[in-house]
């Protein structure tokens, strides 16, 4: 109805309808005098069928910018919805996650595996190797989880590159996806492993995990054995390596970004001090592992390997 009352000002008049005439009054320039002129209304319209047709594409013209309007605001709508959507999953699976519900958080974030978002790509990824991680999981299955974990956390990062998380889980799942590629593809894999670490501390410096996980890196190798070495300089000019002072200072480092965050970098601090034999630091920090609340069962399992080697401190005295 609306648009009708729009078009209707511009409808020609039916026959035998009297039009007052349109009075144009302009000034005649250097003339110094107003002339006046009398137009019909046929003469203002020209010919009827070419304003019809211009009436009729002006209409059409009309309901096409409406529709755009309607559906414009359709897409709007469902963007937002979809949006509000996401975070509303992402929060339901954080607090899973938090609370070591590991089984219900996999479940709930598989229903999604299609997604387009890296926020739940790269959580999927970190589910699916928290999945391979249960004792329960067979050997067979473990393997199948660690590269679907790694598909996941590439998507992740293909859908974008700026998120520090995408990088984080990238580098660990290609990590965990070389303990079954052997050694010499894990060694491969350490600067493209490293670099993205790197990369995920300078988009979140205060991530401690990233930071706690360069520390590993650090670590693994600087333990490095001699016939790994050689393997590592056959595939690089030069092979990658590192110190336990420097594992010791990325360990400290992400304590000091979260204090007790993760009872793997206690653990990895009093192993770090007993590599450079100080012996009463790593006492202390073994004793903070073996006193971490065990929220899951890498955190047991490291409860029980801080207590064997605070054991072996006392056999030696």
């Amino acid at each position: 109805m609306a648009l009708a009352a729009r078009l209707w000002r511009f409808l020609p008049l039916a026959h035998g309808t009297v039009r007052k005439p349109w009075l144009l009054t302009r000034v005649a320039g250097s003339w110094g005098r107003c002339c006046t002129w009398r137009l019909r209304g046929s003469e203002v319209m020209g010919n009827l069928g070419a304003f019809k047709r211009s009436l009729l594409f002006s209409a059409l013209s009309y309901l096409g910018f409406e529709a755009y309007q309607v559906f414009s605001q359709a897409a709007v709508v469902h963007a937002i919805a979809k949006v509000f959507r996401v975070e509303e999953i992402l929060e339901q699976a954080d607090y899973l996650y938090e609370s070591g519900e590991t089984e219900k958080l996999y479940q709930l974030l598989t229903q999604y595996k299609e997604s387009e978002d890296a926020e739940l790509l790269w959580r999927l990824a970190r589910a699916s190797r928290d999945i391979a991680q249960l004792s329960g999981t067979s050997e067979e299955e473990k393997k199948l989880l660690v590269c679907e974990a790694l598909e996941y956390a590439k998507r992740a990062l293909e859908k974008n590159e700026r998120s520090f998380a995408a990088h984080k889980w990238y580098a660990i799942c290609i990590s965990d996806v070389g303990d079954y590629e052997g050694i010499k593809a894990k060694i491969a894999n350490a600067y493209i492993i490293k670099e993205h670490f790197e990369k995920a501390i300078e988009l979140n410096p205060k991530d401690a995990t990233s930071i706690h996980l360069m520390g590993i890196w650090c670590y693994t190798f600087a333990e490095m054995p001699w016939y790994q070495r050689r393997i590592a300089k056959m595939l690089f000019a030069t092979p990658p390596s590192s110190t336990y002072e420097e594992a010791l200072g990325y360990f400290h480092r992400a304590e000091q970004v979260d204090p007790n965050f993760y009872s793997k970098n206690l653990l990895l601090l009093g192993k770090t001090y007993l590599k450079l034999h100080n012996k009463k630091l790593a006492a202390f920090w073994l004793m903070k592992a073996k006193d971490y609340p065990a929220h899951t069962e890498e955190d047991k399992q490291i409860q029980t390997e801080a207590a064997q080697l605070l054991t072996g401190f006392s056999d030696q005295k």
